[in-house]
């Protein structure tokens, strides 16, 4: 069983050129699907049946899993024997009748623009304040994906024509605009404080930490962390929530769903639309308030 799950993930790399990220997130599906495999005393994958599906779902609901979860593993297991098919090993996906549970869409959390304000003001003059100054721009300003923050390097940033290039490695290249603010934060990194925190000539990522080397997605963490706490909110602010806050302050200022769609980089505009939920509850939140009969 291992060796067909390996040659799953060596698929998902070289033939679907998927992101490290992802391709983790299904290593670690597939194998969790193999564990309950072994546990009905199935030897081989092949042998699954729809009702095999079905209880696997039935053990994650017992075990209190999520619905996202729940789904995500769904995919990963349905996408395992798609190339089982596409192989020929089996005649039938298994997965291909099993119904994904219905995901309730909640309000996502995202800052007032009073927070981001406070947020943004809180790096001082210093090397690492002017960094992370832009680092704070930069996510604000393009509602860009933290492994996609840390994976910029100094020539996906145009100064001359105000744009980011973005998430090429994952497969969802695009390109993002970026207002004035952004762009006088990064052209004062780029030029006045990332020369002095580079040690290797040639070095090309944007951001760097303390060694000259590329930040890490848990040093971008601690540096939000940091400043949400010395600007004294009390949300637990994460690269997700100031994503977030992207897309619900563009909504709010009239922005159109595709738009935002386009800029956050999601190949569904479902993944989308959960960020209008936040314009109809405020919505009614201001009717309730208003109307004299309401």
């Amino acid at each position: 069983m291992e060796t067909i799950f390996a040659e799953f993930e060596s698929y998902l790399f070289q033939e679907k050129k998927m992101a490290r990220n992802s391709l983790d997130a299904y290593r670690r599906d597939i194998r969790a699907f193999g564990r309950f495999l072994e546990e009905k005393s199935i030897e081989n994958p092949n042998e699954a049946t729809d009702s095999t599906i079905i209880a696997y779902v039935l053990q994650m609901k017992k075990e209190g899993r999520s619905t996202a979860t729940i789904n995500r593993k769904i995919a990963s297991v349905r996408a395992f024997y798609n190339f089982l098919l596409k192989r020929g090993d089996v005649s039938e996906n298994p997965v291909k009748k099993i119904k994904a549970p219905k995901v309730e869409k909640k309000v996502p959390e995202y800052l007032t623009t009073e927070e981001v304000e406070s947020l943004l003001e809180q790096p001082d003059e210093s090397l690492k304040g002017i960094r992370d100054k832009a680092i704070l721009e930069i996510m604000y300003a393009t509602g860009m994906r933290v492994t996609e923050v840390v994976n910029l390097d100094e020539g996906d940033v145009n100064l001359k024509m105000n744009f980011v290039a973005c998430g090429a490695e994952e497969g969802r290249g695009r390109i993002i605009p970026i207002g004035r603010k952004c762009m006088d934060a990064l052209k004062k990194y780029i030029n006045e404080a990332r020369p002095k925190l580079t040690f290797e000539y040639g070095e090309k990522s944007l951001f760097l930490n303390h060694a000259g080397g590329r930040l890490t997605r848990q040093g971008l963490w601690k540096i939000i962390r940091f400043y949400s706490e010395k600007a004294e909110i009390k949300k637990n602010i994460t690269p997700q929530i100031l994503r977030h806050s992207f897309a619900v302050h563009m909504i709010q200022n009239g922005a159109d769903l595709r738009s935002i769609q386009e800029l956050l980089g999601h190949e569904d505009v479902s993944a989308t639309e959960i960020y209008m939920t936040v314009n109809k509850s405020k919505i009614t939140d201001v009717y309730n308030k208003t109307h004299p009969r309401a």
